[in-house]
């Protein structure tokens, strides 16, 4: 059995995208590690690319949508077994197309106080609560 403490961390970046409503966009996992959990639509950030790039890049390739990124909310530190992940979570803005799964997942817009009602990757968790205590 592989030591998780041996895996270096894994830079990776999510996004917070709320319409005027105030709901939050949250994409399903359709296959892989955490199948079936709902996350933040994000992903890995390639040697050499600047997070705020390779968000912007993630969110056009698996959701098709264009956004502007803004603020990073925070970053979390989580062991998995398989990865350990560093990922920081960005305020974004919605500046064209409207969101679908273009790699078989489901997409869904949730009000902050249901957030916590989805099944979720660990890592995902403080970032949902954020946008809890945010929401005000």
């Amino acid at each position: 059995m592989t030591d998780d403490r041996s895996y270096p961390w894994v830079p990776v970046v999510a996004a917070v995208i709320r319409r005027d409503d105030g709901h939050v966009l949250l994409a399903r996992r359709p296959r892989g590690a955490h199948a079936g959990l709902w996350e933040f639509p994000g992903g890995k950030v390639e040697p050499g690319e600047a997070p705020e790039a390779a968000l912007a890049r993630e969110l056009q390739e698996e959701l098709g949508i264009k956004v502007e990124v803004g603020e990073a909310l925070l970053t979390v530190k989580h062991r998995y077994p398989h990865i350990a992940v560093r990922m920081t979570a960005y305020a974004c803005r919605l500046v064209s197309g409207e969101p679908r799964g273009l790699h078989g997942q489901q997409v869904l817009w949730a009000r902050p106080d249901e957030l916590l009602s989805f099944p979720m990757p660990e890592a995902d968790v403080p970032i949902a609560r954020r946008v809890q205590r945010d929401r005000g």
